[in-house]
């Protein structure tokens, strides 16, 4: 169908038209103002962290636990697809990744734009850490921030998966989508953080690999696992629906 620059729209979008637009959408908040360095400000921080599994001791084993929920995480793969999935440039590096985010609700879509502003790769302590954060960009639904680390105790061999972040809602223009993230905003932004935790345990758990992207237009679709069903072929939605 005809992209337009946001607002209402039924059917699918053409992806490949509205990820390329995400490179002129900026960063919708001044990080500056934002936790831990702001506290109240309307600010909703969220933390949890889940075991998914074992290695001896010391540095990351070859195909491991920690290999293994790294490869996932830096595809997306733990995302929950009934919440949310998300498409990107299957070539693209990580850092400065820009995706385009399908949000699912009721039988609604809303699709907005995130970019990925720092790696991590680093050990902290007995830590040995790698992951991700993305920031929200103009017309998402909120702004803020999510890190996914992968965290392996050195010293015990346990390996984790920690999401944390902070948000607050964009200032909504259309006053039915401003009421129902008014009501349901924080409860599905808690199944979000919930989901993706379970989701990476039972990948790992059941030694699950991230396949090689195989669109024939570039993209990548996260998880792989989504499937467009014919309710999205018609179903209603939103195109960058916050300012």
């Amino acid at each position: 169908m005809t992209i337009r620059q946001r607002g209402l729209v039924f059917g699918l979008v053409d992806e490949a038209a509205v990820l390329d637009g995400l490179r002129a959408r900026a960063v919708n908040y001044d990080p500056a103002q934002a936790p831990p360095r702001v506290q109240g400000g309307g600010w909703h921080e969220d933390s949890g962290a889940v075991l998914i599994g074992r290695e001896p001791p010391g540095d990351p084993v070859p195909d491991g636990p920690w290999q293994t929920a790294c490869a996932l995480t830096a595809r997306y793969e733990f995302a929950d697809p009934a919440i949310l999935r998300a498409v990107y440039g299957a070539e693209s590096p990580i850092l400065d990744r820009n995706m385009l985010m399908e949000g699912h609700f009721f039988g609604l879509r809303f699709y907005f734009g995130v970019r990925i502003t720092h790696v991590f790769d680093e050990t902290r302590g007995r830590e040995r850490v790698w992951g991700w954060a993305y920031e929200t960009l103009q017309g998402h639904l909120e702004q803020g921030r999510i890190d996914f680390e992968v965290i392996k105790n050195l010293a015990t061999g346990a390996v984790g998966f920690r999401v944390a972040g902070y948000a607050r809602p964009s200032r909504l223009p259309n006053p039915l989508v401003r009421l129902g993230f008014t009501v349901f905003g924080r409860w599905v932004a808690q199944r979000y953080y919930q989901a993706a935790r379970q989701h990476l345990y039972d990948l790992v758990q059941q030694g699950v690999t991230p396949a090689r992207p195989s669109r024939p237009d570039g993209l990548a679709t996260a998880p792989a696992t989504a499937r467009t069903t014919a309710w999205d072929r018609i179903a209603p939605g939103w195109l960058h629906p916050g300012p």
